[in-house]
């Protein structure tokens, strides 16, 4: 089982689930202070057997908080609190166990440290990053976080760590689920992110990230690309943004903006191309 240490509050137990859309496996951390008794784990990941193990062997768990819904970080859950006892809380009712849900701006004390809750939506409607101010990079930098962390000058020194989710992922760009995210709160999230500073960013699926704000501007601006080349695809269609979307046009404009997509995640490519149609046609609405 992959064990790093990601940050001196934390280190994560990668699931072995990888695959297109997971990247290298989830990304299950443990978020623990030097004196404290307990870790909190955020995303259980996968019902894997071995995975759970893994979990519940590291020691004691006192709570468990999820990231946002989908079954790579969520269906482990019930499994790993039946063993540990650990409660589990969410943004989303349906997926807390013996615990009311979590709320915006929320602060926790666990673990010996403090952890604040972040309403990020965009990805889905219930998606959460967890931020931890007293946290810093760890004395050694993660064997991981070389190859995909680029080389941003900022540093999570004295900025703490955020646990992104699927809000941020260690490489490449995140799926809006469409309708449940939308474009419009994604972009808000990724603003509000921009905002916290030069973090380390801890995210679900591939390596860790040296600079929050880098990667959120990075992530602002991709979309922002990619509204523009859908626009332009609209209009080589001779398209309204505001008019009809049937499935057809998504698979149009799916066509012109991502000519090269693989096969594997062409249904996250024609969902990100929903979800930007529907950006643009209220946007035409107001």
């Amino acid at each position: 089982m992959d064990s790093t240490t990601t940050s001196r509050l934390t280190r994560w137990l990668r699931a072995p689930n990888p695959g297109p859309m997971t990247l290298d496996g989830t990304n299950s951390y443990l978020i623990r202070g030097t004196d404290a008794a307990a870790s909190v784990l955020v995303d259980p990941g996968p019902l894997d057997e071995s995975h759970v193990a893994a979990l519940v062997a590291s020691g004691p768990i006192e709570l468990i908080l999820v990231t946002h819904g989908h079954a790579d970080h969520t269906e482990a859950s019930a499994r790993v609190a039946a063993l540990t006892g650990a409660p589990v809380r969410a943004f989303d009712a349906a997926y807390c166990i013996g615990a009311a849900p979590l709320w915006d701006g929320e602060r926790i004390a666990a673990a010996g440290t403090e952890i604040v809750v972040l309403h990020t939506p965009g990805h889905t409607a219930d998606s959460l990053c967890f931020q931890l101010p007293e946290d810093a990079p760890s004395d050694a930098d993660s064997a991981d976080a070389g190859s995909g962390s680029g080389s941003g000058s900022g540093s999570g020194s004295g900025s703490g760590s955020v646990l992104t989710g699927d809000t941020i992922l260690g490489r490449g760009s995140t799926v809006i689920a469409h309708p449940d995210g939308t474009l419009g709160e994604y972009l808000a999230s990724l603003e509000r992110l921009a905002a916290l500073g030069p973090a380390l960013a801890l995210p679900a699926h591939g390596p860790t990230r040296p600079s929050l704000a880098e990667v959120a501007a990075q992530y602002l601006e991709h979309r922002r690309r990619r509204l523009d080349e859908v626009r332009a695809a609209l209009a080589t269609l001779g398209v309204d943004p505001a008019g009809p979307q049937p499935a057809a046009l998504t698979e149009r404009v799916t066509a012109l903006v991502y000519p090269d997509v693989d096969p594997a995640i062409l249904p996250a490519a024609q969902a990100a191309v929903r979800a930007q149609l529907a950006h643009l046609a209220a946007a035409s609405a107001r």
